[in-house]
């Protein structure tokens, strides 16, 4: 009985704090309240999740007797650097592959993704994406959009793009009509991107990896697994992928990660992948880490539970404006395989101020409001909040979303569970006293 009053002692505090130096409004933290209380059983079954890939995670370390020799710098070319060799070897073992490329000088995600297409195609191959249209920043790498800027397209790689089925899955019957003697990868982007459609599943990508093999054994199959990692206790690589790719300041960075892209599969294809990284006759054995392995291990280490406090928070800011009467994807209690909240809200004033609410959630940058602007690689205008320690860090707290009908905003990331919560009820204060919403 004494644990529950103090407990309870406590937690009035904390909403009394709230109130005294953030000025939320009470209305707003007794919605919180409800909310949290509804998806409380949702977080059992995360938490489950996350210790089985912190087990998974220690276990590749161990075996691969991770020391503090690994953290030191290199020079020059790079040539025979102990801390590279030693972190690609421990995410080979997390994705339960043959290789892996880890690596800062890979960009970004989109950077990860482009290497792993343009490493495995060649001119009069064909490339098959089997969730619909890939994420934006993928439209020019493949050439949807954008003319002689070294596309997929201006390399003669024929592009096709399967739909989704209405009820959000793969069509498999679509995918064999549109399989032809040249195609040669298909792809699945794991997460929802800005669509509006529940993240495709681990079971799903096992169903269409089985699925293509015996349709033809000699594709490739690759997933776009930004947003994923660390969301089942399965990886795409463990249900039949060949290959997979992704940014290091989203889930597997656990926000300590800089910068930087990895790409995990079948050592013949990163064979290639590697020659695209660098240059042909170079490939993996030459690239600095500029003293980042440090960061990037301790970045996959506290990696699930950093995802796990992201995905509670997409879960409750899911709860929380379907409360409000807003149309959500997920629901709150659908199997999460990305950690997108994604929120209609139907109006671009409404939009912003949702990211309003989330940048003055954040421990840097709080002061400052976001706007829409014209970001490099997107076709229409983006207001992105993210306050973050790493910028463009994913995984820390943050909102984004195109101004474009029908004005659908896009919530993720909080390196801590508390943090993301926070940031919900701030983007619902900010709302109701611009009197857009009612409590």
């Amino acid at each position: 009985m004494g644990n529950r009053k103090d407990r309870k002692i406590i937690m009035n505090l904390t909403k009394r704090y709230l109130r005294e130096h953030f000025n939320i409004e009470e209305k707003v933290l007794t919605l919180i309240d409800e909310a949290e209380n509804e998806v409380e059983s949702r977080f059992a079954r995360l938490d489950d999740i996350m210790a089985y890939n912190q087990y998974k995670v220690l276990d590749a370390f161990q075996k691969n007797r991770i020391s503090d020799m690994h953290f030191g710098w290199n020079t020059g070319y790079g040539y025979d650097d102990p801390g590279r060799a030693a972190i690609e070897r421990t995410y080979a073992d997390i994705f339960h592959t043959d290789a892996a490329l880890v690596r800062p000088t890979i960009v970004n995600g989109t950077h990860a993704l482009a290497i792993t297409l343009l490493g495995i195609l060649r001119p009069g191959d064909e490339l098959i994406y089997c969730t619909g249209g890939p994420y934006d920043t993928l439209e020019e790498v493949i050439g949807i959009r954008g003319e002689g800027n070294g596309s997929l397209k201006d390399y003669g790689i024929i592009y096709k793009q399967v739909e989704l089925l209405p009820d959000g899955s793969i069509d498999l019957e679509g995918i064999r009509a549109a399989v032809s003697p040249k195609t040669k990868l298909v792809v699945v982007q794991r997460a929802t991107g800005y669509g509006w459609r529940k993240a495709i599943t681990m079971d799903q990508i096992e169903e269409w990896t089985t699925f293509i093999k015996e349709l033809d054994p000699n594709i490739v199959k690759m997933v776009d697994n930004c947003y994923g990692e660390f969301l089942d206790i399965k990886e795409p690589t463990d249900v039949g992928a060949d290959v997979i790719a992704g940014s290091l300041i989203k889930n597997p960075g656990g926000g300590l990660a800089l910068t930087g892209g990895y790409v995990a599969g079948r050592q013949d294809l990163i064979d290639k992948i590697q020659y695209r990284m660098t240059c042909p006759g170079i490939g993996g054995e030459c690239g600095l880490t500029f003293g980042q392995t440090r960061a990037m291990f301790q970045g996959i280490f506290i990696g699930p539970k950093v995802v796990n406090g992201a995905v509670k928070g997409a879960v409750l800011c899911g709860k929380v404006y379907e409360k409000l009467g807003f149309e959500i994807c997920p629901k709150a209690e659908d199997t999460r395989s990305d950690i997108i909240q994604a929120v209609r809200l139907g109006s671009p004033e409404k939009v912003v101020t949702f990211c309003e609410g989330i940048q003055a959630a954040a421990p840097v940058d709080s002061y400052v409001k976001p706007v829409p602007w014209d970001m490099p690689g997107y076709e229409s205008q983006v207001v992105m909040a993210a306050g973050a320690f790493v910028q463009g860090s994913s995984i820390e707290l943050s909102a984004d979303a195109p101004i474009r009908e029908p004005y659908n905003v896009y919530f993720q990331g909080g390196i801590t569970y508390e943090h993301s919560k926070f940031g919900v009820i701030k983007s619902v204060d900010a709302l109701y006293k611009k009197g857009l919403i009612e409590l």
